[in-house]
């Protein structure tokens, strides 16, 4: 698990309701105790409505738990007002399809609204807006258009570059790859993997897809009805891949393949997750089998 771990956020017996005091009321959260390991990859799993988009939203203040804290590096983000107005810059939400909140006239300006609001000089700006551009694969062209006028793809990099462009320490991503064909997701997962790994920073990654979770993560969270089913390293999680069926969780298909295999005594583990390991795992299976024939 994450003993001896550092965590740049946690949640204190965090309980969310909604519709409180009316016949509508609904607890989406429920006793949440969890610390996001600093500088690593956490994914969050688990069926619609359990809860992810909910604790998505708690990460960054914009909304506060019914019951319950929440920390970043140690201090409880809505101390205050202005306390919880500074996290927002320090942890940046990208929503689900956020290409439907471009805004600006241009995609350079909206990439540039928020280093605006946090104060900087307009050298700072543009300084900010063309990182965050060229690491999300915007040209020059891309940048001067409307953001009505570029692709499906360009939209969700322009919508992404303008939360990388106030350099939060942590980045908290709701279905970044959501709707984009295998090669767009690729495009949009690595980047954000290669932006972890240059900035050290955090990324807290939201997907109903367990294939994406298993090949980015170093951390798993599973939710299941709003409660924590379970939580660990990607191995961790994996080792008990059967189980993950009870959080009505779509396991990668090479792992269903290796929960069948054991099932019929041809391999001892189920903790293969990506296509890879899994051929490499099946191809060393096969020689030890040829070599014991011979």
């Amino acid at each position: 698990m994450t003993n001896n771990v550092s965590h740049v956020l946690e949640l204190k017996n965090v309980t969310v309701k909604y519709g409180i005091g009316t016949p509508f009321e609904k607890v989406a959260l429920k006793n949440i105790n969890i610390g996001f390991p600093k500088g690593k990859i956490t994914g969050i799993i688990g069926h619609t409505g359990s809860g992810k988009s909910t604790l998505a939203m708690l990460l960054n203040g914009l909304l506060k738990p019914t019951e319950g804290v929440i920390k970043y590096e140690g201090g409880d983000i809505h101390k205050d007002k202005e306390t919880t107005n500074k996290l927002r810059f320090k942890v940046g939400l990208v929503f689900q399809y956020p290409e439907y909140q471009l805004f600006e006239e241009t995609v350079e300006k909206d990439i540039g609204f928020g280093p605006r609001n946090m104060g900087l000089s307009e050298e700072e700006v543009a300084d900010r807006v063309k990182k965050a551009a060229i690491f999300c694969g915007l040209d020059e062209k891309a940048l001067k258009s409307s953001p009505f006028e570029i692709s499906g793809g360009q939209k969700r990099r322009a919508a992404i570059a303008g939360v990388i462009a106030m350099e939060p320490n942590v980045l908290v991503l709701d279905e970044p790859a959501a709707g984009l064909d295998p090669a767009g997701r690729e495009e949009i997962l690595g980047g954000l993997t290669k932006y972890k790994e240059e900035t050290g920073s955090t990324l807290i990654l939201i997907s109903h897809s367990m294939e994406d979770i298993a090949k980015y993560s170093d951390y798993i969270l599973v939710l299941k009805d709003g409660k924590i089913f379970d939580f660990g390293t990607v191995e961790e999680i994996f080792s008990k891949a059967d189980r993950l069926f009870e959080a009505s969780l779509d396991l990668p298909q090479i792992t269903k393949l290796f929960i069948e295999l054991k099932k019929r005594g041809l391999v001892d583990r189920t903790d293969i997750y990506t296509v890879n390991y899994g051929a490499k795992v099946l191809i060393s299976l096969l020689k030890s089998k040829d070599n014991i024939n011979d």
